[in-house]
């Protein structure tokens, strides 16, 4: 389903910069689903930003490399639903929005007294726990539409660098385009 934006938020969208970090981060879920199906005992996350992104977890970089490599190939032959992610931070921050602002509403028009407001309270608990439940599909919907974007166009990842601090190790993989 594709959304039709007002003309200020598809400029928003197509900035350079926001197109940039929406293609990053599209390319980071893509690499992050190859990854969890070569390695799916092995724990990762993933943050991106304008200048590529991040993989945290205990993976080798020459098959980081190859799950980059196999990611961009996957999207740009139009596999788009490797760009949505279940455990993006959007649907968390969607999720945490739509419980807070309907459990809020449960609670508007309760009297002054604390027991006004405990009285409302299954209301507003019943509101939340639907929010959380129309969060799922909203997230995926922010996540295919605005935070991250398919079409990778001339992105190009130019290297891969790891680090590590302690025990975690980080790779960091760079873009340009």
């Amino acid at each position: 389903m594709k959304i039709m934006y007002p003309e200020i938020i598809n400029s928003v969208l197509q900035h350079p910069l926001v197109s940039r970090i929406r293609r990053n981060h599209a390319l980071e879920h893509a690499t992050l689903h190859v990854l969890g199906q070569k390695f799916p005992r092995t724990s990762m996350a993933g943050h991106s930003d304008m200048g590529g992104f991040w993989i945290i977890g205990d993976v080798h970089t020459d098959d980081l490399w190859a799950a980059v490599t196999e990611a961009q190939q996957r999207l740009n032959a139009g596999e788009s639903h490797l760009a949505v992610h279940p455990n993006c931070g959007t649907n968390l921050a969607t999720a945490g929005m739509l419980a807070t602002i309907a459990g809020l509403s449960g609670m508007a028009g309760s009297g002054p007294r604390f027991r006004d407001k405990l009285e409302r309270l299954p209301f507003s608990v019943a509101l939340a726990t639907l929010a959380l439940v129309v969060s799922r599909p909203v997230g995926y919907l922010l996540q295919a539409q605005v935070t991250t974007c398919a079409e990778l166009d001339v992105l190009q990842v130019t290297k891969i660098r790891v680090t590590r601090r302690g025990w975690l190790r980080a790779h960091r993989v760079a873009t340009k385009g």
